[in-house]
């Protein structure tokens, strides 16, 4: 597959540099005039281009965010299967304030999520506007349709977001030259219900189908990351499913399935879903395109379109180790460790599954990291260690020596090794100093026994050009699995069980789970879809779809902390829970925090509030005509 390099045209600089007034002044040189670049198939293919990069930029990217990619915070961090931690409370807050709902509507998060829908929402209007009645002369072409028809799904998805995230956000399908807009259901000239808006997204897809190219086959990696004709169904069998519309989202998905463009890639390659191996596979139905050559600067163009620094945000921090066991899978990135697994969630997933492909690609318990995992260790000589160590030489081929001070201040020396942990026995892998969590304050802030594993970096994910933190596997919109799953909840709910029941069985068989189910109904497929989907952004706009959002109305009161015994013996009244049950057979424990409520905040869902996100202040505050959602007035 071809790396797309994606060229924004003026026009979409100079709008996405707005903010910067004095930019406005400076003279542009080598462009061409807006109202003299619309005129060719080149130019629509020109400007479609432009409207992919915003949408990799602004919508699957970072955008204008500092530190982490908006969209994968703001749709799964309010979900109640995981817990958004950090080194500590308090660590990069605006984060963990989405977790436990203690946000307000100048949550930066939500801000820069908002204003880069609308920004990517531009460039498609720009497109469509340009080219929906074809060239200058009146001609319709193959080429100015398909264009047109590809912005227009694009924009169909981004108004799926902004429905099921705001409720009723300002509905612009086309570029306004003045005026402010209204809340869709508001709109004095044309007013939109939430349900409208989603028939909307339903319909723009239904009728681009026609002028959007298929797939050519499952091993097709280019129509993987354009909008094709399955991408459209698939994102019309979404919003039906929203609505309830089971009849309309059932023959929309059972398309895309019938396309035979599309499949599950095998168990033993789920992994590769969410790695750059995976780019392009038969499982992806779209996926924004991300271009790595010395042609794109880090600053200029790349880092906003990739997931840059969500490398560090998902993944343990190093410096609270003793030893970093991760390095070998890693490479460089260093973590922030601001994704936790809540106990339960992980020990109802393992019961459910076991080891299957689909389990050990998404979690890893605290013991397979730290002491089953095959990863180096030096230490200073002393008994217990040495044994299993090699010793390290210098260039003179002498033992390489440190000095050290005891308490009383007499000094000693002590000769290194070097060995591997899986090299220790069983016995010593519960007492060793060299390995294991030294962090004593906080532990592991946020975690439980089960660690995450499916959103790690692997060193492959980045480029060397870019830095260890530069993730550029491509922006995953929407994969086959998520299709099988629509399909299954359309069929439960229109009476069809039979090929509800397929659908559950094709994700599971392919998981390798322990549970192959014999009938299934809603309770089935929310569980399935809670295990495969997994930190993919769908978890939250599902619970409060489904109303399922009594889990997430404890969200804050408790969060974990994961302690090893070894750097930090349990304190008086801590009341700490085992991994095994018992300390005796155990290395590492948790214990309950609860630093929001000590530091006086409300914290949970509340319902007819968080169902919906605020709109942002600073947009409120400039737009007079927008009405705030209900509870944060």
């Amino acid at each position: 597959m071809k790396k797309i390099v994606y060229s924004i045209l003026a026009v979409v600089a100079v709008f996405a540099t707005s903010s910067c007034e004095s930019r406005l002044d400076i003279p542009q040189k080598g462009v061409s005039a807006y109202e003299t670049f619309y005129q060719t198939e080149e130019d629509a293919e020109g400007a479609l281009v432009a409207a992919y990069a915003s949408f990799a930029t602004y919508v699957t990217g970072r955008g204008n965010a500092f530190i982490y990619t908006p969209i994968k915070v703001a749709l799964n961090d309010c979900g109640d299967d995981m817990y958004a931690a950090g080194s500590n409370f308090g660590d990069n807050d605006y984060m963990p304030a989405l977790n436990e709902f203690r946000f307000d509507s100048g949550n930066e998060v939500i801000y820069n999520l908002y204003q880069g829908l609308f920004l990517a929402n531009y460039t498609c209007n720009l497109v469509i506007d340009n080219f929906k009645d074809g060239l200058p002369d009146g001609s319709q072409t193959a080429v100015t349709k398909r264009c047109v028809a590809e912005a227009r799904v694009m924009r169909a998805y981004i108004y799926f977001l902004l429905t099921t995230l705001w409720d009723n956000p300002p509905f612009i399908d086309h570029v306004i030259a003045d005026g402010l807009p209204y809340n869709s259901n508001l709109d004095p000239e044309n007013p939109m219900s939430h349900e409208d808006l989603l028939r909307w997204v339903a319909s723009e897809c239904e009728t681009s189908v026609p002028d959007l190219d298929e797939r050519k086959s499952v091993a097709d990696k280019d129509g993987a990351v354009k909008v094709t004709k399955g991408f459209a169904n698939a994102l019309a069998g979404k919003a039906y499913v929203f609505l309830g519309d089971w009849d309309n989202a059932k023959t929309a998905l059972k398309k895309v399935i019938d396309s035979g463009k599309y499949a599950l890639v095998s168990g033993d390659r789920y992994w590769e879903n969410f790695h750059i191996e995976g780019d392009g596979n038969e499982e992806k139905i779209f996926e924004s395109n991300l271009e790595f050559n010395s042609g794109i600067g880090v600053w200029g163009g790349i880092n906003q379109r990739s997931g840059w620094m969500d490398a560090n945000l998902w993944a343990p921090r190093k410096d609270h180790f003793a030893a970093f066991p991760l390095t070998s899978y890693m490479g460089g990135t260093d973590g922030w460790g601001g994704l936790g697994v809540p106990q339960k969630f992980g020990d109802d997933f393992f019961a459910n599954d076991g080891h299957s492909a689909r389990f050990d690609a998404t979690f890893v318990h605290i013991d397979d990291i730290i002491l089953n995992s095959d990863y180096d260790v030096t230490v200073f000589e002393c008994s217990k260690y040495a044994k299993y160590g090699t010793l390290v030489l210098d260039d003179d081929g002498k033992p390489k020596i440190a000095k050290h001070k005891h308490p009383d201040g007499t000094e000693y020396e002590e000769k290194q090794y070097t060995f591997k942990v899986s090299a220790l026995s069983d016995e010593d892998k519960l007492d060793a100093d060299c390995i294991g969590i030294a962090d004593v304050k906080d532990g592991l802030y946020g975690q439980s026994f089960w660690i995450p594993f499916k959103t790690l970096v692997k060193g492959t994910d980045c480029h060397k050009d870019y830095g260890d933190n530069v993730r550029l596997n491509n922006g995953l919109v929407m994969r086959y699995a998520e299709v099988l799953l629509l399909y299954a909840e359309a069929c439960i709910n229109s009476g069809d069980a039979g090929q509800a029941l397929w659908a559950v069985k094709e994700i599971q068989e392919r998981a390798g789970s322990n549970t192959i189910s014999t009938s299934v109904n809603m309770e089935t497929i929310k569980k399935e879809k809670s295990y495969e989907l997994w930190m993919e952004g769908s978890r939250f706009l599902d619970c409060v779809r489904w109303g399922d959002t009594a889990g997430m109305k404890n969200a804050g009161q408790d969060v974990p902390k994961l302690f090893d015994k070894v750097h930090r013996a349990p304190k008086a009244g801590e009341n700490p829970v085992w991994e095994n049950g018992v300390e005796s057979k155990s290395r590492f424990y948790t214990v309950s925090s609860h630093e929001a409520i000590d530091a006086k905040y409300t914290v949970g869902f509340v319902e007819g509030k968080h169902n919906h996100f605020p709109f942002p202040m600073t947009v409120i505050e400039k737009n007079p005509n927008l009405t705030q959602n209900p509870g944060w007035e």
